[in-house]
């Protein structure tokens, strides 16, 4: 429902029922309503505006008495079309710079200190979405957990060590992820994902650009045949390469050798792929630490709200969320703006 549906008498109930809920937690009856509206109506006039907003789904009384309080479809209409954004004072917005700059320049502490502040200014608690380290690489192991499924364990030259669950191509096996852990450390020693991924997709344009050549000349020598199309994945079409004409092979030493290297090339371009998708898994997977400002029993409920802004470089990449967690009855027009200003703080910080 959008809330140009509700006319304006729907609006001014529903709002101050909300309004009420916020603030005191409590159910809001007819009686109570009659005394707070600015053009009083009577119990029973609000009564039947109440009845319709239940129908509507936005407000529903808890237990059996003539108090409602608002769903969380109707919390959303109203923080989406009705709410009135507070703004932060100037010395809101100087002591939230400040403390977040006092940590220095270590992340960890810009974020520990920002979700510490965050709680108490918000009394809820609070949590960030940290960025995974893109530091250049010390070390890569692939463990096998089951069919599509590995743990890659990934150190960096800091030394920092991050565990991260990745999809695997089902029937790789667990020698296949040792040699593929092998191949990526004798290339991987200083250079990041992004650097290591780039150098093996260079590796596949010249073994491919090899095969093309090498098939190529075997078929105009008559010594072999494309044959069929075998359809790999969605986007791929691979062709069957036959082998005619093998006693002629026994006087060409040389057909023989290139042979041998196109059967080589078509098992290192499969190795390769594979690797190139597990590299981009490791990197996208979930890796993230998360840092709580105070401890809270909230997170065990779902009945909690979560308001949440992204922090950003001065390219605008996303580089992590910060946000706090409480009940539903949070105070949203002052936690949204505290919440954004913070994360635009990091981010420029950062």
């Amino acid at each position: 429902m959008l809330i140009e549906a509700l006319n304006q008498r729907s609006r001014t109930i529903f709002k101050q029922i909300v309004d009420t809920y916020i603030l005191t937690g409590e159910p809001v009856g007819s009686h109570t309503l009659s005394h707070k509206l600015k053009n009083p109506l009577s119990p029973a006039s609000i009564r039947n505006v109440m009845a319709d907003l239940e129908d509507s789904g936005l407000i529903y009384s808890p237990h059996k008495s003539a108090g409602r309080i608002p769903t969380n479809i109707g919390l959303r209409l109203f923080v989406d079309g009705m709410l009135e954004m507070g703004n932060l004072s100037t010395r809101e917005r100087t002591s939230i710079r400040i403390q977040c700059q006092e940590s220095g320049n270590n992340i960890e502490d810009i974020l520990t200190r920002a979700t510490t502040m965050l709680s108490g200014l918000s009394h809820c608690a609070s949590l960030v979405i940290a960025p995974k380290n893109d530091l250049p690489l010390k070390h890569i192991e692939f463990v096998y957990l089951s069919p599509g499924q590995a743990l890659v364990v990934i150190v960096n030259d800091g030394d920092d060590v991050e565990n991260r669950l990745i999809n695997i191509p089902i029937g790789l096996t667990p020698s296949a992820l040792t040699k593929a852990g092998n191949y990526l450390n004798a290339r991987l020693v200083g250079r990041t994902f992004v650097e290591v991924k780039s150098r093996i997709e260079q590796e596949l344009k010249t073994e491919q650009a090899e095969l093309d050549s090498l098939t190529q000349s075997i078929v105009e020598q008559g010594l072999a045949v494309w044959a069929g199309r075998q359809k790999k994945t969605e986007n791929e079409v691979h062709h069957n390469l036959i082998i005619r004409g093998q006693a002629n092979l026994l006087d060409n030493v040389e057909a023989i050798k290139d042979l041998e290297r196109i059967r080589r090339l078509f098992s290192d371009l499969e190795s390769k792929k594979d690797l190139v998708h597990m590299l981009e898994n490791a990197k996208e997977a979930d890796g993230v630490r998360i840092f709580i400002g105070s401890e809270n029993n909230l997170f065990s409920l779902s009945d909690s709200s979560v308001i949440a802004s992204p922090y950003m470089d001065g390219k605008n990449n996303i580089l992590g969320v910060i946000g706090v967690i409480g009940p539903t009855r949070l105070d949203y027009a002052r936690i949204i703006p505290l919440v954004d200003y913070t994360a635009k703080v990091i981010g420029q910080i950062l």
